[in-house]
């Protein structure tokens, strides 16, 4: 079997492991603008060998783990070049364009819109590691428009892996990935700023800085030329997320400038609920 990634990533190159370690007669081969990326890549074990577009007529899986405006330009070209019995598949974090991207393509039918939910904040083949997507959902979109052969080819796959699979609208998914994902990175990126504008003044600010900060700064880590295409795809929907974000605060701001605290603690008290929803997505 041989698996070419194009751009080796946390998520391409997390698969890429995973399969190898499932399956030890895999080929696995890496495609990436960067040339480093490639020879890191080998040197990792994550690929075995770096490989250019016209050797995708050989592929049995293709998986496009790029930026989502570069993803949307390099799938019809993908789909020209592979054979019929290969499935292709993206894992990018916005599908509405991705969908329509290859939407009246010829090999349509060899296409799969995923979303794996799982991540770091780390990116590059370093970032790669195995077991990332066990018991990780993995959104699919369109799923009716994949010839039914090869989304058992990619299922079979999915499920190799651990993830679990959940199939949604594009729409749909643009619009709920918002909530949970775009916005909680729009939030750590704009809290790091705030943090580190302060800390041009008070040097002393990061040495009281605990595990809370840390962790909820942690997506401010995260590659800002992976996610600025992100928020420009999905803005519509972003901007909604960060109206009714905005105004959450404002509120809190303004019981705090009343001094009321019962209020305040109401407020965080009907947000405690969430502990039992993210117990139960934990089961």
């Amino acid at each position: 079997m041989n698996i070419y990634v194009i751009g080796i990533g946390l998520i391409g190159g997390s698969i890429a492991l995973d399969s190898k370690a499932l399956y030890p007669h895999t080929k696995i081969f890496g495609i990436d603008s960067n040339e480093d990326h490639i020879k890191e890549a080998i040197a990792l074990g994550v690929v075995d060998e770096g490989a250019v577009f016209e050797d995708l007529a050989k592929a049995d899986f293709v998986i496009v783990s790029v930026p989502v405006d570069v993803a949307i330009t390099l799938l019809p070209k993908v789909l020209d070049i592979i054979p019929d019995t290969t499935i292709v598949f993206d894992v990018g974090s916005t599908k509405t364009p991705i969908c329509e991207a290859v939407a009246n393509h010829p090999k349509r039918r060899n296409f799969i819109a995923t979303h794996p939910i799982a991540g770091t904040e780390f990116s590059g083949p370093s970032a790669a590691i195995r077991g990332l997507f066990e018991g990780k959902t993995n959104i699919i979109c369109e799923v009716e428009k994949t010839a039914f052969k090869l989304q058992e080819k990619a299922l079979w796959l999915f499920n190799a892996v651990g993830m679990r699979i959940r199939y949604m609208d594009p729409k749909s998914h643009d619009k709920h990935i918002a909530y949970v994902s775009h916005l909680s990175h729009i939030s750590s990126f704009m809290l790091g700023k705030t943090v580190v504008n302060k800390e041009k003044d008070e040097q002393d600010i990061f040495d009281m800085a605990g595990s809370g900060f840390e962790s909820t700064v942690r997506l401010a880590k995260s590659s800002p030329a992976m996610w600025t295409p992100i928020f420009k795809q999905n803005k519509k929907h972003v901007v909604k997320t960060l109206e009714e974000y905005i105004a959450n605060l404002s509120k809190f701001k303004e019981l705090l400038e009343k001094d009321d605290y019962d209020a305040i603690y109401n407020e965080m008290q009907s947000v405690n609920k969430i502990k039992e929803i993210l117990n139960g997505m934990k089961k």
